[in-house]
C-alpha cells in the first residue's frame, strides 16, 4: 500500500495542527519555533512559507503521529 502524500502547507500551518495535539510554544529563536507536549518528543518548526517534505516528515515522526493522523489535524 503506498503511503499519502504530504501536505505542502507552511510552518504556521503545522504549528496550528500540532497545537490540536496539546503542544505548546515552550521558546522561539529566530524563525524557530519549539514546541513541547507531555507524553511526546519536543520538537522544532521552521515558520517558513513552504515547508521542506523532508522537514515535515522529520516533524511528524519526531510527534510519533502518521501522515494520515497529521492531516486530519489540518
Amino acid at each position: 500500500m503506498p503511503s499519502p502524500s504530504l501536505p505542502i502547507i507552511s510552518g504556521r500551518d503545522c504549528i496550528r495542527a500540532l497545537a490540536r495535539l496539546a503542544t505548546v510554544r515552550a521558546d522561539k529563536k529566530g524563525s524557530h519555533v519549539r514546541l513541547v507536549c507531555v507524553g511526546r518528543n519536543p520538537v522544532t518548526v521552521p515558520l517558513h512559507d513552504t515547508l521542506d517534505r523532508g522537514t515535515l516528515r522529520g516533524i511528524i515522526r519526531t510527534v510519533d503521529v502518521t501522515v494520515e493522523e497529521f492531516t486530519r489535524l489540518l
